[in-house]
């Protein structure tokens, strides 16, 4: 399978990311290009997409950087520091989520982004 490279920029911030292989990841993809407006919970941007996925191998634990589909919402996640869910160090979603990709390089870039701000998601 060929890579998936997506970009991601949120106001003035841009970031790479790169899709896993899950089914998830191949629904995202198949949905772009993607504009719309993040709302932010913590140290995540999330905002709902057109997509309807079942929970895949669901996690309720993250990692810094994994972008995540929450199968209640139909949102796409990106997490770059602790929720209001976290406990610790840890980085926890409101609710499980399927992890289908990671952001490369520093996902801490998203920290200055603010609800509100409009979203586009591209493949790279």
């Amino acid at each position: 399978m060929t890579e998936r490279k997506i970009r991601i920029t949120a106001g003035r911030v841009t970031a790479d990311a790169v899709l896993n292989g899950s089914k998830t990841a191949a629904a995202v993809w198949d949905a772009l290009p993607l504009d719309i407006s993040g709302e932010t919970w913590g140290d995540e941007i999330y905002f709902g997409i057109p997509v309807k996925a079942r929970p895949e191998d669901a996690r309720e634990v993250v990692d810094l950087g994994d972008l995540a589909y929450w199968p209640p919402g139909s949102a796409f996640c990106i997490f770059f520091g602790p929720t209001p869910s976290s406990r610790g160090d840890e980085i926890r979603p409101a609710s499980p989520v399927n992890v289908f990709g990671r952001v490369l390089g520093d996902p801490t870039v998203f920290k200055s982004v603010r609800s509100g701000t409009k979203v586009r998601v591209e493949r790279a």
